[in-house]
C-alpha cells in the first residue's frame, strides 16, 4: 500500500483544520489518509479504570466522526482511523515511520487561548522522520481553498539557500506546486558581506550593493537550474531579498497556500532541533508550514 498521509486528530478546532487539509493533500496525491487520535496525558497516574474506558469511548466516537466527515467530503479517498494507546507525540511520531507526511494542527484541546504552536505540535515538527506540515486555523469567515480565487494560480512559497541547496526541501516544494498547478515562488535572503563594513568603509554604495544583489540572482539562478529541468510545468518566480530570512519568508508568505522551509536533522538530538528561521515562520505564518527533514 502507498504511503498514507497521516494527520493527528483529537477533536479540536485546529486538529480540524489539520483534518481536511490533509485529506486534500492525500487526495492530490493519490495516497490513503490516515487519521490518529491519542488519549491526552493525564494528571494523574493513579486513574479509574472506568475514567480511562471512559475517555477511551469517547476518543473512538471522535474518531469515527471525523472518518465519516472526511469519507462523505472525499468519497474516493481510502481514509480509515487509528486509537492510538500512547500520548499524542509519541504515538504521532511512530506512525509518523510509515507516512509520507504528517500533519498537525497549530494546537490541540490543550493549551491557552493565544498560543501559536503548542508542545506537541512542536515536539513531531522538530522529530518526525517525514515531512511535517503545521496547518494554522482559519478564522472565522476565512476559506480554505478560495484563497487564490483573486489570483492566477495557488501560490507555494519556497525558502532556499542557493549557497547550501538543500535537494529534499527543494523536490518536495517543486512537487506540491506541479501537483497544486500553483505557481513556486522561490525566496533566497541574503546579507551585505563582510567586507561591506570596515573602519575605511562607513557608506555602502548602491553600485556596490547592485553588484553583491546582481551575484545573488545569479547564484540562485544556477542553484535552480536542476529542479527547474525536473519540474518543466512549474513556473518559478525568484525573489533575492536583503533582509534576514524569518522576515522574507513571512512577507513572502501573506498570500501563499504553502511555505516550504527545511529542518537539519541531528542524530545526537533525540528529541530533534528546530533552527531559529523555522522556530520563527511556525509561529508566525497564516499559511500551512511543511518542514521537510534533511541529513545535509
Amino acid at each position: 500500500m502507498s504511503h498514507p498521509v497521516l494527520v493527528g486528530v483529537d477533536g479540536s478546532p485546529p486538529s480540524s483544520a489539520a483534518a481536511h487539509w490533509a485529506a486534500r493533500e492525500a487526495a492530490l496525491r493519490g495516497v490513503p489518509l490516515r487519521l490518529v487520535h491519542a488519549s491526552p496525558p493525564l494528571p494523574d497516574t493513579a486513574v479509574p479504570v472506568q475514567a480511562m474506558d471512559r475517555l477511551r469511548h469517547m476518543g473512538e466516537r471522535m474518531l469515527q466522526r471525523a472518518v465519516a466527515e472526511i469519507g462523505a467530503r472525499y468519497p474516493d479517498l481510502d481514509v480509515r482511523g487509528e486509537q492510538a494507546d500512547d500520548a499524542p507525540a509519541p504515538a504521532l511520531l511512530a506512525a509518523a515511520r510509515a507516512a509520507r507526511l504528517l500533519v498537525v494542527g497549530t494546537r490541540g484541546t490543550g493549551g491557552f487561548a493565544g498560543l501559536a504552536v503548542g508542545s506537541v505540535a512542536l515536539r513531531v515538527v522538530a522529530a518526525a522522520p517525514c515531512p511535517v506540515v503545521l496547518v494554522p486555523q482559519r478564522p472565522p469567515g476565512a476559506s480554505g481553498e478560495g484563497r487564490h480565487t483573486a489570483r492566477a494560480a495557488a501560490e507555494v512559497v519556497l525558502g532556499f539557500d542557493a549557497h547550501r541547496p538543500v535537494g529534499e526541501v527543494a523536490d518536495f516544494a517543486f512537487s506540491a506546486a506541479e501537483a497544486r498547478r500553483a505557481h513556486l515562488r522561490v525566496v533566497q535572503a541574503w546579507a551585505l558581506p563582510a567586507e561591506s563594513v570596515s573602519p575605511r568603509t562607513l557608506v555602502v554604495t548602491e553600485e556596490d550593493r547592485a553588484t553583491w544583489e546582481d551575484q545573488e540572482v545569479l547564484r540562485l539562478a544556477d542553484a535552480l537550474r536542476a529542479w527547474q529541468e525536473k519540474y518543466p510545468r512549474v513556473t518559478v518566480r525568484t525573489d533575492v531579498m536583503l533582509l534576514h530570512p524569518a522576515e522574507a519568508l513571512l512577507n513572502a508568505s501573506r498570500s501563499a497556500d504553502l511555505l516550504v522551509v527545511g529542518r537539519h536533522t541531528d542524530p545526537r538530538a533525540a528529541e530533534g532541533r528546530l533552527g531559529p528561521v523555522t522556530h520563527a515562520v511556525l509561529h508566525h505564518a497564516r499559511c500551512p508550514v511543511a518542514v521537510v527533514p534533511h541529513a545535509g
